[in-house]
C-alpha cells in the first residue's frame, strides 16, 4: 500500500511538471513562466480554494470540534517556531533561526491546494472550514518568530521590531486576505449564483496548478543552485523536520477530530513551511535574514519533499493512527 501510494503521486500530471521546470534549469532552457501569469495563477489557485471552502462552510454548522481544531491550528503555528528557533540558533544567526523558524510555523498555501489536489484523486473532499484554519495559521508564527529575535537579539545598534505593524502586515498580506476574502464571499453567496463560476473555479484548477507546478519547479532549480554554499545543516533541517512536524501532528490531531481529511490537512499544514508571506514580512522588518537561506529551504527542498514522499506518508499516518 506503501507503494502504491507513492507511486500513484509520484506519477501525478502536477508533480511531473514540477519536476520538468526543474530540469529545464538543469538544461539551462530558456523555459519560463511570465511573471504576470504566475501571479495571476497564484490569486486564481487562492481564490479558487477560499471560494470553494467558503460553499462547503456554508453547509456546516459551527460545532465545538471546528472551534477545537482551529484552536489546535493556531498551537501548531506558534510550536513549530518555539522549538524549531532553539534548533537552528546553534548553527545560524538569531535573525536566520527566528525567520527560518518563522517560515516553518506558517504554512505553505501552495502546498495546501497540492493537498486539496492529492485529496480529491482519494476520492475525498476537503472540509470548508479547513481553509479558515489554514489562514489563521499564517500569523502566528511570523509573530513569535520575531519575538524571539527581539528577546535574543543582544545587539544594541540593531533596529527594534515594531509587533504591532507585523500583526498588521501578516494579516493584510495580499494571499491571506485573498483567501479569507474568497471564503467569506464563498459563504455568503447565493448557491445558484455560485453555480455560474463553478466551471471556472472547479474545472480549471488541476491545469492551473500543474501550469503554477511548473513555474515553482523553474523556480526551486535556480534557488537550489547557490544553496549548498551554505552546508549540510540547511539541506538536513528543510528535509528531515517538515516530516518529523507532518507525522507527529498526524497523531495529535485525533485529539480534536476523528476525519481524515482533516487530519491530513493538519499534517500537511504542520509540514509545509512559507515561502509567501513570511519573506514578505522578513524583507521588511528584519532584513538582516538571508532570504537566499530560508527561501530554498523552504521551497526547494520542503515543498518538493512534501509533495513526493510527505504527502502519502502523511495520509498512511492519519489512517493508521
Amino acid at each position: 500500500m506503501n507503494f502504491n501510494l507513492l507511486i500513484e503521486n509520484l506519477t501525478n500530471p502536477a508533480l511531473l511538471f514540477f519536476v520538468l521546470g526543474i530540469l529545464a534549469v538543469c538544461l539551462k532552457s530558456d523555459l519560463e513562466i511570465p511573471p504576470n501569469s504566475s501571479k495571476f495563477i497564484s490569486l486564481y489557485l487562492l481564490f479558487s480554494i477560499g471560494f470553494k471552502g467558503g460553499q462547503e462552510l456554508s453547509h456546516e454548522t459551527f460545532t465545538a470540534e471546528i472551534a477545537w481544531s482551529m484552536l489546535f491550528g493556531i498551537s501548531i503555528s506558534v510550536l513549530i517556531p518555539l522549538y524549531t528557533f532553539f534548533i537552528l540558533k546553534k548553527k545560524l544567526s538569531i535573525f536566520d533561526a527566528g525567520a527560518i523558524a518563522a517560515a516553518y510555523g506558517s504554512v505553505s498555501a501552495v502546498t495546501f491546494v497540492t493537498a486539496v489536489s492529492y485529496l480529491d484523486s482519494q476520492q475525498l473532499s476537503l472540509r470548508g472550514h479547513m481553509v479558515a484554519i489554514m489562514a489563521l495559521m499564517e500569523s502566528p508564527a511570523i509573530i513569535v518568530g520575531l519575538v524571539l529575535i527581539s528577546l535574543f537579539n543582544k545587539d544594541e545598534n540593531s533596529t527594534k521590531i515594531d509587533i504591532p505593524s507585523v500583526i498588521k502586515h501578516s494579516l493584510t498580506n495580499g494571499s491571506v486576505l485573498l483567501i479569507l476574502g474568497s471564503l467569506l464571499i464563498g459563504l455568503l453567496a447565493n448557491p445558484k449564483q455560485a453555480e455560474g463560476i463553478k466551471p471556472f473555479t472547479n474545472d480549471l484548477f488541476k491545469g492551473f496548478l500543474a501550469i503554477f507546478l511548473l513555474d515553482m519547479g523553474i523556480v526551486s532549480g535556480k534557488k537550489l543552485k547557490s544553496f549548498f554554499s551554505f552546508g549540510l545543516f540547511p539541506f538536513v533541517f528543510a528535509a528531515f523536520i517538515p516530516l518529523l512536524n507532518g507525522c507527529i501532528f498526524a497523531v495529535l490531531s485525533s485529539v480534536v477530530t476523528t476525519d481524515i481529511t482533516n487530519r491530513f490537512i493538519f499534517a500537511v499544514l504542520a509540514a509545509s513551511a512559507s515561502y509567501i508571506a513570511v519573506p514578505a514580512a522578513m524583507k521588511i522588518t528584519v532584513p538582516q535574514a538571508n532570504p537566499g537561506l530560508y527561501l530554498p529551504m523552504a521551497l526547494a527542498v520542503t515543498f518538493p519533499i512534501n509533495i513526493t514522499v510527505g504527502m502519502p506518508l502523511y495520509f498512511l499516518m492519519v489512517q493508521n493512527f
